[in-house]
């Protein structure tokens, strides 16, 4: 009856409880930790393969590439140019590139880079022409094979080529001239023996004169090692000669004891 009683109390007998061994326990226990710390390690890992490398960029929790900041900082420039949905944005962007394009610049190419219809880059190219033109600007925009470029107007060239020839050309100084020419009629020659012709000394002036590509370097003296210089074809050049042997003879402009001097000063 003690069986009967208790199963009519609803209480199995401790054989049914299904109940794990006790050896069962521990392997699930020992199961369970272990994938725990499997999974704490592989967690680290992933955690350590996310760490971004210094100057890198996170995006969406991984590291960034040289190729993807590249990508990230044009996505940004990007971001921040016009719309150019006003002629007047268009024309000043036109404008801007005209200025320090070297080679006419075709209208496909100015589309492609404006973002914006052939057509209304052809339209806004011939009204800035026609604009510059009935201001009177020194410069024009010209269509010139098969580009677009800013050009000087043809009845201000005598004062551009007059800006060229002689406003921007440096002459050299009187001293650079006595320098340049005792090298000229004295070459190869070394820095000493000119500074004692002339009687000063030309370190800076002989700077200034390969500077300008006037003279170089041609070897060194074989008594004492001293560099020797000589004129360079640009000197020929810009003296409209064939060669050195055509430079006028100095005799006529030396005084008469110049030899000694010379002789002396050697």
């Amino acid at each position: 009856m003690a069986a009967g009683g208790a199963g009519a109390d609803g209480a199995e007998p401790e054989s049914g409880k299904g109940a794990e061994p006790e050896s069962g326990k521990k392997a699930s226990g020992a199961g369970r930790k272990g994938g725990k710390k499997a999974g704490e390690a592989g967690g680290g890992s992933a955690r350590a393969g996310n760490v971004a490398v210094p100057g890198q960029v996170r995006r969406g929790g991984g590291a960034l590439g040289a190729d993807d900041e590249a990508d990230a900082r044009t996505g940004e420039l990007e971001s921040d140019l016009p719309g150019l949905t006003e002629d007047s944005e268009l024309a000043g962007a036109l404008e801007a590139i005209m200025l320090v394009v070297d080679e006419p610049v075709a209208e496909l190419q100015l589309a492609q880079i404006l973002e914006q219809p052939t057509e209304r880059i052809a339209l806004m190219l011939d009204n800035l022409s026609a604009r510059y033109t009935a201001a009177g600007h020194g410069f024009d925009l010209r269509r010139v094979a098969g580009g677009w470029r800013l050009y000087t107007r043809p009845e201000y060239a005598a004062y551009v080529e007059r800006f060229v020839l002689d406003g921007q050309s440096v002459r050299l100084t009187q001293a650079a001239l006595e320098t340049l020419a005792v090298v000229a009629y004295k070459q190869p020659v070394t820095r000493s023996r000119i500074s004692a012709i002339r009687g000063v000394n030309c370190d800076g002036v002989m700077r200034t004169l390969a500077t300008r590509g006037l003279i170089e370097e041609c070897g060194t003296e074989s008594e004492t090692g001293a560099h020797l210089y000589r004129t360079t074809g640009l000197f020929l050049e810009k003296l409209g000669l064939n060669s050195v042997d055509q430079l006028p003879p100095l005799a006529p402009f030396l005084p008469d004891d110049v030899e000694e001097v010379l002789d002396a000063t050697g």
